[in-house]
């Protein structure tokens, strides 16, 4: 399936899909020193995003979410590409910075095919998602 979106951030990459429906916090909720989710009670805490493509619907918390992702970035656990369902400020700033590819605004019916270790195709600079 192809699927078009928005661009956020531009830039390729291919992984395996780590999805979650619900939002994350990068700061406080995603450790930047090893890339695992950390965050109590998140249906991701424990998994790792590092190289990953992660899906999810949108960030939360606290400005400083964008310099984790940047953290994340630079000690080699950031996620390829991420996909939001709605990008918000925090996640795209982290993203443009970090210079990882970022798309969101897929079809509803693309976004909700995406499963948990699939392999997807993200051409940010494009707004194209495959799998």
């Amino acid at each position: 399936m192809e699927a078009v979106g928005r661009k956020i951030s531009k830039g390729k990459a291919v992984g395996e899909a780590l999805v979650s429906t619900q939002p994350i916090s990068f700061y406080g909720g995603v450790d930047p020193s090893n890339g695992k989710v950390v965050e109590k009670g998140h249906e991701l805490e424990g998994k790792s995003i590092a190289g990953k493509i992660l899906v999810f619907p949108q960030g939360k918390g606290s400005t400083v979410g964008s310099y984790t992702l940047y953290r994340l970035k630079k000690n080699g656990f950031a996620p390829a590409a991420i996909i939001n369902k709605e990008a918000e400020t925090i996640v795209a700033v982290g993203a443009i910075i970090s210079e990882i590819p970022m798309v969101d605004k897929l079809p509803v019916t693309a976004y909700a095919a995406l499963n948990t270790g699939m392999k997807v195709e993200v051409n940010a600079s494009e707004a194209k998602v495959v799998f």
